[in-house]
């Protein structure tokens, strides 16, 4: 009993989301959903190389403080960074920013790459957790990120009793209905707002960052930096003002969907 308590003490229900702050923009900022953006890699991991040697890292803090600014302009959301500059921040740390600042949605961005041999792939993908992949790329995509955090030697492995794994089960399946609502509001936003999006826009895979059992969380693969026209939107000032936006605008869409389903219950 008394793990019981502590455990649902710790894991916030998903519905607890404030409602005013999605359509009141002076809202107190206690009385704001907290919005993370997790801009992938940083400090001794670069991630991905681009086509003129472009560090993905630079890409995604790039494209994550515009995002930030956008959302912080609104007034509506309190919005986190797990990183501000060029710092390493291991995996399960990012995700217990999150947690720490009880976050109601998780944005991590990234840009893919894929050797010339497997060909010459094009446009954004946004992923949702799973512990099965939807398919071999979506796997050997969340291998590579997560084999990335051993570079700071963290180890992921954890222990947990059989009345945790129940609460969790109970929470993370809520978790990832929310966070497919939000991945096919983002693709139909990224789709109408011009935003070139991979022939296969909606996957899975195991990534870490997106392991949070209560926070409804999502992985954006902006582009391909093995792509020379991707390079070109990623690089892009106003390609980051346009993709910033629909993302922005999903984040709104999200939060007044998230509201009225709560308001239901």
């Amino acid at each position: 009993v008394t793990t019981f308590r502590k455990l649902s003490e710790t894991i916030r229900p998903v519905e607890n989301v404030a409602t005013a702050a999605a359509v009141n923009p002076k809202a107190s900022r206690a009385d704001k959903p907290v919005v993370v953006i997790d801009p992938g890699h940083g400090g001794v991991d670069s991630g991905a190389k681009g086509v003129h040697g472009e560090d993905e890292k630079d890409i995604v803090l790039a494209t994550a403080k515009v995002l930030r600014s956008k959302l912080e302009q609104s007034g509506r959301y309190h919005v986190v960074m797990t990183r501000n500059d060029d710092t390493f921040v291991p995996l399960q740390q990012r995700v217990e920013i999150a947690r720490a600042k009880k976050a109601q949605l998780f944005i991590s961005l990234h840009a893919d790459y894929i050797p010339k041999r497997e060909g010459n792939a094009r446009g954004a993908t946004v992923y949702t957790v799973s512990n099965k992949a939807s398919d071999r790329e979506a796997a050997r995509l969340a291998e590579k990120e997560n084999k990335a955090d051993l570079i700071g030697g963290v180890d992921l492995a954890k222990q947990s009793d059989d009345i945790i794994n129940i609460l969790y089960d109970l929470t993370h399946r809520e978790t990832q209905n929310f966070s497919s609502l939000f991945q096919r509001t983002l693709v139909g936003q990224m789709k109408s707002g011009g935003i070139l999006l991979h022939q296969d826009a909606m996957r899975s895979a195991g990534f870490v960052v997106l392991k949070a059992p209560d926070v409804p969380s999502v992985l954006i693969e902006l582009g391909y930096v093995s792509n020379a026209e991707d390079v070109k939107n990623l690089t892009s000032g106003d390609w980051r003002d346009k993709v910033a936006n629909s993302i922005a605008a999903s984040v709104d869409r999200f939060f007044a969907e998230h509201s009225a389903i709560a308001s239901l219950r």
